[in-house]
C-alpha cells in the first residue's frame, strides 16, 4: 500500500506523433482537451484520405491507421527527434549519428519525410511501404497546434507508477519504461490501477479540472522498447490475463473542464 498523497511526478508530450516523448517540468492543458505542442506533426501515408475523415477544434485529424506510428513501426523508437518549435526545425539522429535535419519549409518537409520513409522501408516491419500509393509520406501538421491524438477529441492521459510497477511485475521486467505508454502525466503515491477508479469522476490536478472519461485501452505500439524499437514485451496480453482486464487497458483518458498549468510536483484532489 502506498502511503502518501499523489501527485505529478513525470510530464510528458510528443511533437511529432510516433515519435520520441518529450520530458516536461510542466504543461499546458488546453480547454479543448489537448497539451499545447503534443502531436503537432504527423508522418501521413501517401494512400491517407486526401481530406480528413473528422475536423476537431477546426483542425484536420487522421487515425493512426492513416499515420506511420509505432503501431506498424516499431523500429521508430530508434529514431531521437528533436523539434526546436522557435526556430521550426527537426533534427532526427540514429544510433547518435544524424540521419536528416532540417525546416518545416515545403521543401524540408519533403526531405524529412523521405528520410523517415528510408528508414522506414529499410525495418522489418512496417505498413507495407512497397504497396503502390503507399508513399511519398506527407509530413503534415502546423508545428503548432496539438491534433494528432489518438481521439479527435483529443484528451489527456495519465498513469499512476504504481501500475507500471505491477505490470513490470507481471512481465517480469522490473525496468519497464513508462514512455512505451505515452501518457502526459504520471503520478505517484497510487496503488495499482486506482486511477481506474476515478472513471466518471472529476479530479484537479494543479489549475486544471479533469472529467476522467475511461481506462486507455492499449494497441501493439506498446509492445515496442521505447530504447531499442522492437517488440519485447506482450503487454496487451498480461493485462488481460495478469489483472483481469476485460480489454487491454493501462493508464486513463481525461477531458479538461478548462485550461490551464499541471507542474511537476503538484498534488490530486478527486472532487467526487
Amino acid at each position: 500500500m502506498t502511503n502518501h498523497a499523489p501527485r505529478v511526478v513525470a510530464l510528458y508530450r510528443h511533437p511529432v506523433k510516433g515519435f520520441t516523448p518529450e520530458s516536461r517540468e510542466s504543461l499546458v492543458v488546453r480547454a479543448d482537451g489537448r497539451v499545447e505542442g503534443d502531436r503537432v506533426l504527423a508522418f501521413r501515408l501517401g494512400d491517407a484520405p486526401a481530406e480528413a475523415p473528422q475536423q476537431a477544434a477546426g483542425a484536420d485529424w487522421w487515425p493512426k491507421v492513416n499515420m506511420l506510428a509505432l503501431v506498424n513501426t516499431p523500429a521508430l523508437a530508434r529514431l531521437d527527434l528533436q523539434y526546436d518549435e522557435a526556430a521550426r526545425r527537426i533534427s532526427i539522429q540514429l544510433d547518435g549519428a544524424l540521419l536528416v535535419e532540417d525546416a518545416l519549409d515545403e521543401g524540408g518537409r519533403v526531405r524529412l519525410a523521405a528520410a523517415v520513409a528510408d528508414f522506414a522501408r529499410s525495418q522489418e516491419e512496417h505498413p507495407d511501404l512497397e504497396r503502390p500509393g503507399r508513399l511519398p509520406l506527407q509530413l503534415i501538421g502546423d508545428g503548432v497546434t496539438a491534433r494528432y491524438q489518438d481521439n479527435f477529441t483529443g484528451n489527456v492521459t495519465l498513469h499512476g507508477r504504481g501500475s507500471l510497477a505491477a505490470l513490470a511485475g507481471a512481465l517480469g521486467d522490473e525496468t519497464l519504461d513508462e514512455r512505451r505508454f505515452r501518457s502526459n502525466i504520471v503520478l505517484d503515491g497510487l496503488d495499482a490501477w486506482d486511477e481506474f477508479g476515478w472513471v466518471d469522476r472529476a479530479v484537479r490536478i494543479g489549475e486544471v479540472t479533469f472529467d476522467v472519461l475511461r481506462p486507455a485501452v492499449r494497441c501493439l505500439a506498446t509492445h515496442a522498447s521505447p530504447s531499442e524499437g522492437v517488440r519485447d514485451r506482450e503487454v496487451m496480453t498480461t493485462l488481460v490475463n495478469a489483472f483481469g482486464h476485460e480489454r487491454p487497458s493501462f493508464a486513463v483518458h481525461m477531458f479538461p473542464r478548462n485550461g490551464g498549468e499541471v507542474r511537476l510536483g503538484d498534488g490530486v484532489e478527486i472532487l467526487g
